[in-house]
């Protein structure tokens, strides 16, 4: 194991390598933020179409979810065969960032399948501030305001949910989705082709 001491300056410098490096990785996959949040305001809106609809009789609801596990085993396979086709690092960042994302994503599966009847009204806003806390660190480790301030605005919208008849939780999911994940995967996909042009 090297024992190398390093000079403030040069362990400001990894520090921002590191950084830099899984900001890089984000943006590339800018597109799977996009997905995320389209995913869920998709689904969510079509539950809101069948039941306004009354076509809830005909497709049961719960058929709107399976987009969520496409949308799991797309971004797994999506993201290994990025990695090594542009053999981009894998920061310790990167890997806090990715490991808190699947724990996310079971969570909140698990507390939907298995705990939906103990959580009662309280499901729509527990998934927000979940997410919220995911998009938050996300945007803060990598320093990208939009995804940031996605995450704060995401966390306002899921403590604010708690106030509001389960009704209009779906809204909330969908106004979450546009503000935490859609607009910011966007602006990290503009970002990235700014940087390649």
């Amino acid at each position: 194991m090297d024992k190398t001491t390093l000079t403030p300056e040069e362990s400001l410098l990894l520090i921002t390598k590191t950084i830099e490096e899984t900001k890089q990785r984000f943006k590339e996959n800018g597109h799977i933020f996009i997905l995320w949040g389209s995913i869920t305001f998709s689904v969510f809106f079509l539950q809101y179409f069948f039941v306004l609809t009354g076509l809830y009789k005909l497709f049961d609801i719960i058929w709107t979810t399976i987009l969520f596990p496409l949308g799991a085993i797309y971004t797994f396979i999506y993201v290994r065969k990025n990695v090594k086709k542009k053999n981009i690092p894998n920061t310790i960042i990167g890997r806090i960032v990715g490991t808190m994302g699947w724990t996310m994503f079971l969570n909140i599966t698990i507390l939907s399948y298995f705990f939906k009847q103990q959580l009662g009204d309280a499901l729509g806003p527990i998934f927000l501030v979940i997410l919220a806390l995911f998009i938050i660190v996300t945007g803060a480790s990598i320093k990208f305001k939009p995804l940031l301030i996605g995450g704060i605005l995401l966390n306002i919208i899921g403590l604010g949910s708690f106030f509001i008849s389960r009704d209009y939780h779906g809204l909330s999911m969908m106004l979450g989705a546009l503000v935490a994940l859609i607009i910011p995967g966007i602006l990290l996909n503009r970002a990235d082709r700014k940087e390649n042009v």
